[in-house]
């Protein structure tokens, strides 16, 4: 897999239009991050390599609705744990959730599948879709994503993302334990 060197500051070339928001935002808020460019991935092991070079685990990004299809949500989660349905719906008193379409996932969060990250909820300006992050993931110092593409990865310091990033989209996320 390539991946470019560790960048910082702003994208070149050819890009997202959510990939060059969250950028912007990262910089209009001042947080620092580092970035790096790799070829497009489509599961969690293939983002192995790009977590060494960043030193930080990229995260697992799930997109959810219950079965009306009226409540959504968008969990994050260690790249390596498990997902258990009947854990999530019942810590978030939620029954029968399952994993979203893809055409919902494009609806609510302006991505396709595979591209699903925290900050794909930079799209979701009706507050629609609920943020859950793993306390696993909440507790550490670093947080590992996509910028709305799987071409790229962004690194954050976690505090910067929950108390400056989230509200600044107006996300307040629930954090529990899986």
């Amino acid at each position: 897999m390539n991946i470019s060197e560790i960048k910082q500051g702003n994208p070149s070339g050819e890009r997202t239009s959510l990939e060059l928001k969250t950028h912007e935002f990262l910089r209009k808020l001042d947080i620092y991050y580092e970035w790096v460019d790799n070829d497009e991935v489509s599961s969690m092991e293939e983002c192995t390599g790009i977590s060494e070079k960043l030193g930080v685990e990229i995260r697992k990004s799930i997109f959810l609705c219950n079965r009306q299809k009226t409540i959504f949500f968008l969990l994050v989660m260690p790249a390596k744990k498990a997902f258990d349905t009947k854990v999530f719906s019942s810590a978030l008193n939620v029954p029968r959730l399952s994993f979203a379409s893809g055409e919902l996932m494009e609806e609510y969060l302006g991505v396709l599948p595979g591209n699903a990250s925290v900050m794909s909820l930079i799209n979701d300006k009706d507050n629609r879709v609920q943020l859950v992050i793993d306390d696993e993931v909440a507790k550490n110092d670093w947080f590992g994503c996509n910028p709305g593409v799987n071409t790229s990865h962004l690194k954050i310091k976690t505090n910067d993302l929950i108390d400056k990033f989230l509200p600044y989209i107006n996300h307040k996320p629930t954090i529990i334990s899986l």
